[in-house]
């Protein structure tokens, strides 16, 4: 079986726990979701498995090819203790992976479609990048060079990836000793908050160690609720301007300054670095957290219309998305560009039919119906404070 007709299988069990966690919710008066949000967070999840069918190849390929030339012995797959030591080994590297994904420019281009939405819960978890695979592969070698066979990497990869479906969400609090340990919810919503005391903590995968070890950890404080989002806030539901909209930013900074060092430094420097001709000419207001809450969650109206439209072309490409995953090992190469490709449009229509263009009223302000709506229920937006991170 494929690691696509796993996700196949797994997909069903997600929406059923994502509806679930909306009807506790609801249940509870803390209802997390919103229509559009969820919507384009799920998409951005079947855009990044559409687009790993053609990039597996690549990331696999090259983690076999260094397992082969440079291993410096072959562990056995037979052996439990190979398995399990994957296992915790993977979580190591992806913790630098993540890490790494938070404090270098170029990574967090990639990284950054993860923390985008302002909202937090299930749905968010499946909100993915589709370009991780271009450095990502590069912290997993140590496990090629050390002997892990190919077989076991590919499944302690799914497994570590599985297990950060459950804690992305509100409506699980503390777990006791567990949080101190391993990802929970609790610490792992910390790591979506854009608070100053909460930025860039909290890295682990499955095991929270890491973060203590390596001095990332931080508890959250319920006197200080997460704020979710990044700090440099999309503002869109564009599938394609979510995956490329920091590699855009990025590009317009290393082309406009005049530095030849600062060109390359762009890059590779913390997330939000500019150099000082850029900074000058084409300032960015500092991030402020009240002004950032004051400006409320990214929320264009929509009517209802266009609500059963986007849900009716979401579950469109959901259907050809489940189809696509579970055959594509066995269809012609054009065939599976052409679906790729259908998918991605339906994903795409779904992002516009749910973004209506701004009303610009004679005066050249926005109208009233096009403002992000701040006036949701105010008992949600206070168990809930959503905004931007980065």
């Amino acid at each position: 079986m494929t690691p696509a007709q796993v996700i196949v299988l797994a997909t069903p069990v997600f929406l059923a726990l994502i509806a679930f966690e909306f009807a506790v919710g609801l249940a509870r008066g803390r209802n997390t979701y919103r229509l559009a949000d969820a919507l384009s967070s799920i998409g951005l999840g079947v855009m990044s498995q559409v687009v790993g069918v053609f990039t597996r190849l690549f990331t696999v390929g090259l983690y076999t090819l260094a397992y082969e030339q440079v291993s410096l012995w072959q562990l056995s797959a037979s052996s439990v203790w190979v398995w399990l030591a994957a296992l915790v080994g993977y979580d190591f590297c992806y913790y630098w992976l993540h890490r790494g994904g938070h404090r270098v420019a170029v990574l967090w281009a990639a990284h950054a479609v993860h923390h985008q939405s302002e909202d937090y819960n299930l749905s968010t978890a499946l909100r993915q990048t589709s370009s991780g695979f271009l450095l990502g592969w590069i912290f997993y070698l140590p496990l090629a060079v050390l002997g892990v066979p190919p077989l076991v990497f590919g499944v302690v990869a799914l497994i570590d990836l599985l297990y950060q479906f459950w804690v992305h969400t509100q409506q699980i609090h503390r777990l006791g000793w567990f949080d101190r340990w391993f990802c929970a919810p609790s610490n792992h919503r910390v790591h979506h908050a854009v608070n100053d005391r909460y930025l860039d903590k909290n890295y682990g995968g499955i095991f929270l160690v890491w973060d203590r070890l390596f001095g990332t950890h931080e508890p959250e404080d319920p006197r200080e609720p997460c704020v979710y989002g990044t700090r440099a806030p999309l503002q869109s539901w564009n599938p394609l301007l979510a995956n490329l909209q920091v590699y855009r930013d990025l590009a317009l900074d290393s082309w406009r300054t005049k530095s030849w060092p600062d060109k390359l430094r762009v890059w590779l420097q913390p997330p939000g670095w500019r150099p000082a001709d850029v900074a000058e000419k084409w300032p960015k207001p500092a991030f402020d957290l009240k002004r950032f809450q004051r400006s409320g969650r990214y929320d264009p109206r929509i009517t209802e219309q266009a609500a059963w439209l986007a849900g009716t072309l979401f579950a469109v490409a959901l259907l050809l998305t489940t189809l696509f995953l579970w055959n594509a090992h066995r269809l012609s190469p054009w065939l599976v560009v052409g679906l790729a490709a259908l998918i991605v449009a339906l994903l795409w229509a779904v992002g516009v039919v749910t973004e209506p263009p701004a009303d610009v009223s004679e005066d050249g302000g926005v109208a009233p119906d096009t403002v992000p709506d701040t006036s949701l229920d105010s008992a949600l937006d206070s168990a809930h404070e959503t905004v931007r991170v980065r």
